[in-house]
């Protein structure tokens, strides 16, 4: 799985990406068709938003998740993409 991250209006540190990739190999472990996932970091005004776009075979799902902190962002971006798997994985098999 192939993971690129961009930051708009932020530093994207070591440990934010560490964080971030040790979460997204949840998604690996469960569903080993995922080829690619962008990743993409903002802050607006207060918000921290955290949008991904995962490539699986047949189609793109993109998610986003805003909070107060980045690093709870990612976990509830994590999370959403789990279901969204797993509803295309069911549709599709």
């Amino acid at each position: 799985m192939q993971i690129t991250f961009t930051g708009h209006h932020l530093e994207i540190t070591p440990p934010l990406k560490d964080f971030a990739i040790k979460k997204l190999n949840r998604l690996e472990r469960h569903f080993s068709d995922v080829i690619s996932v962008a990743l993409t970091f903002k802050v607006d005004h207060l918000e921290q938003i955290a949008e991904a776009t995962v490539h699986v075979p047949g189609t793109q799902i993109h998610v986003s998740e805003k909070t107060d902190n980045m690093y709870s962002a990612i976990d509830g971006l994590v999370d959403k993409l789990m279901r969204q798997l797993k509803e295309h994985k069911e549709r599709n098999h």
